[in-house]
């Protein structure tokens, strides 16, 4: 049998293929397989592109915190600005990106240029950490830490161009794969593409730049829309027209307008206007958004310092990176549940759970994981030792004499010190290693196992070993002895040897312990992860779908650039109270930003009920109506809902099972375009 079907245009010729059973398996268009399962073939290299940029991104972001601290040395708070500084410029750059991909390169051109600046950035970032570059000596520390910091600054700037300029595109880009009759398949493309984000934040690795060629292999089977001119400065000389034009009218005796932008009525499209409306408004329900972040992002650095104080027991080697992978493993948990399960129990139970009403609980969310990491906070200074103020001192006497020494710091203070006795102490140390020092009562120079000769009556520096049991060797001469000893997190150690440390075989050697070791286990860090995530499944991914959904067409990637310039702000926030606020206690600081995102989120509820869900291509398909339609225009809507409504057939006759059947274009360049099967 031949059935012979007649397309009135060559770019709608498609084919589609069914198993026996009647199910559409793949499509074909112009003889390339465009779709799988319903879903574009073209999704597989954009997700697998996000998954691997993710990869690179949150492998140098996990641990960027602790190389200012403990290789540049800086102080908490510096630590604390500059990673949250870097993490508002990644998301500021998407602004440049947007208007780069809808002015000038295109989506898929602006993903490819920026990654190779993002690769760049990589690996400058990478050089940086090398301390033997500027390490003459070879004890461990760059001689020049200029050299250092300016290469590290260099290559986050150009990280947080490259990352920063393809976050509009890419999630842009993905649903621009998409036609209409696939809204089902669009809403599930947004949820596996954030769990592709966490599934790469848990594999963090810098080889993935080179893993970016699956991206440019999928490049024929892209759907790829040109750029529409330079729409961000077209979208703000409309807005500043209209601004004008209103306040030139501002007389009583000028009739209002419905919308401030209609004052943009004499001069710009009426298509354009409406499209600015629906930013605008959108944008205006942005405002209250940064909070969360503000919160969200102290997860890479206030909560990463928190973990440096508590016990890790049972996670030796990875503790500096528990924090890290907390979160991401519980994404990949969270988002399949919550999309599969959670959301559809609500909505069957007939409870409207709107985007904006996920939101706001994902907001108070990320509250009550603050809250709970106040108590935490507070269980950890509890064990920490009292140190000076800054108008006080602490003094260590080490008593290497042989008898209890008496001594007197002032004519009414007495410190008792028994032989080989230490009195105060003056360090504090706070991480997955431990500082020891050497105190020699020896009468003769001493070498010790990875430290400089000691001269008699010497002490060594603090210096830093990992955690765990350590075997030490002294050696003088041809006498030698060796002595181990078991160390715990943050703990800080002052050894003293004794004159007889040889004939007792080291036996001798007194242990002082400065500081105890961390006794508060991460493991209370768990509830404060796991509620700042489940406010990240409704927060974040809600809000992509958001974005993208009430968007124009021509308008998604300058959408997604202001959902993550709220990013920017709220990281921005956090450097501001890091560098002014100062407050005296962690806790007290985690319990502000808490109070200050409930009072926001109940600003946002509010907002959110006056909101009004739009279709952008409805408002503009009526806008168009209203204007009359090109003859082309016409014909290419009615060719649009003509291929729509055959797929529908197509897909009700695949789910009867009636038959298999198999459409096989005709070559291109035969006029009648005539299918035959």
């Amino acid at each position: 049998m031949h059935v012979h079907i007649y397309s009135r245009t060559k770019v709608t010729s498609n084919s589609q293929f069914f198993s026996t059973r009647g199910q559409e398996i793949c499509r074909s268009i112009n003889g390339k397989k465009v779709t799988c399962c319903g879903y574009p073939i073209s999704i597989f290299f954009i997700v697998v592109n996000e998954f691997c940029e993710r990869f690179s991104y949150y492998g140098m972001r996990a641990v960027l915190v602790l190389y200012f601290r403990y290789f540049l040395l800086w102080d908490d708070d510096l630590a604390t600005s500059i990673y949250h500084a870097f993490v508002a410029l990644c998301y500021l750059t998407p602004i440049l990106g947007a208007i780069i991909a809808d002015s000038w390169l295109g989506k898929f051109k602006t993903i490819i240029y920026l990654s190779i600046v993002y690769a760049i950035g990589q690996v400058t970032m990478a050089i940086s950490t090398i301390h033997d570059i500027t390490d003459a000596n070879r004890d461990g520390t760059p001689d020049n830490f200029t050299f250092h910091i300016a290469l590290s600054m260099l290559g986050l700037i150009l990280i947080a161009l490259g990352t920063g300029g393809i976050k509009p595109c890419v999630a842009a880009f993905g649903g621009d794969q998409f036609q209409e009759h696939q809204s089902r398949q669009l809403n599930t493309f947004f949820s596996v593409f954030y769990l592709c984000i966490n599934a790469g934040s848990l594999l963090s690795t810098l080889i993935t730049p080179v893993l970016r060629v699956v991206f440019i292999a999928g490049s024929g089977m892209y759907v790829k829309t040109d750029p529409e001119g330079n729409i961000m400065w077209s979208v703000c000389k409309c807005i500043g027209f209209a601004i004008k034009n209103r306040f030139r009218h501002r007389s009583s005796s000028y009739p209002k307008r419905e919308h401030w932008m209609d004052w943009a009525n004499e001069k710009y499209d009426k298509l354009l206007i409406a499209q600015i409306k629906m930013v605008l408004k959108v944008l205006f329900l942005y405002i209250p958004l940064p909070m969360f972040w503000t919160l969200f992002d102290q997860k890479g650095s206030r909560w990463t310092l928190q973990a440096t104080t508590m016990s890790g027991d049972f996670v030796i080697r990875l503790k500096s990176l528990l924090c890290q992978t907390v979160n991401p493993i519980l994404i990949l948990t969270l988002v399949p549940i919550m999309d599969r399960l959670i959301f559809p129990l609500i909505q069957k139970c007939g409870l409207n759970f709107s985007p904006l009403k996920r939101m706001t609980v994902g907001m108070l969310f990320a509250a009550m994981a603050f809250v709970s990491a106040a108590l935490v906070q507070i269980e950890i200074d509890k064990t920490l030792p009292n140190f000076p103020s800054s108008s006080e001192s602490q003094l260590k006497v080490v008593n290497t004499y042989s008898r209890t020494l008496n001594v007197t710091i002032s004519p009414n203070e007495h410190l008792l010190i028994e032989s080989f006795g230490v009195q105060l102490h003056t360090s504090k140390h706070t991480y997955s290693t431990i500082s020891r020092m050497f105190v020699n009562g020896y009468t003769a120079d001493l070498n010790i196992t990875n430290l400089d000769s000691i001269e008699p009556s010497a002490t060594t520096n603090y210096t830093l070993v990992n955690q765990g049991k350590r075997d030490f060797v002294l050696r003088h001469g041809e006498q030698w002895c060796e002595f181990s000893r078991k160390f715990g997190f943050g703990a800080s150690y002052t050894f003293l040897i004794p004159s007889t440390v040889f004939s007792d075989d080291c036996e001798s050697i007194t242990e002082v312990e400065d500081m105890k070791p961390n006794s508060v286990h991460m493991a209370l860090q768990i509830p404060q992860y796991f509620l700042i995530t489940t406010g990240e499944v409704m927060f974040s991914v809600t809000g992509l779908q958001f974005s993208y959904s009430q968007a124009p067409k021509n308008m998604k990637s300058v959408l997604q650039a202001g959902w993550l310039c709220t990013n920017a702000v709220g990281n921005i926030i956090v450097l501001i109270v890091a560098e002014l606020g100062k407050l005296p206690k962690q806790w007290a600081e985690y319990l502000l930003f808490a109070s200050l995102l409930v009072a926001v989120s109940i600003i946002f509820s509010i907002m959110a009920y006056f909101y009004t869900y739009i279709d952008p291509a409805e408002i503009e398909a009526q806008v168009r109506k209203e204007q009359g339609l090109e003859p082309e225009e016409m014909e290419k809507e009615t060719l649009e809902m003509e291929e729509k409504d055959e797929d529908q057939k197509n897909e009700q006759g695949a789910s009867r099972g009636a038959q298999s059947v198999s459409y096989w274009a005709m070559p291109e360049h035969l006029s009648t375009n005539k299918w035959e099967c």
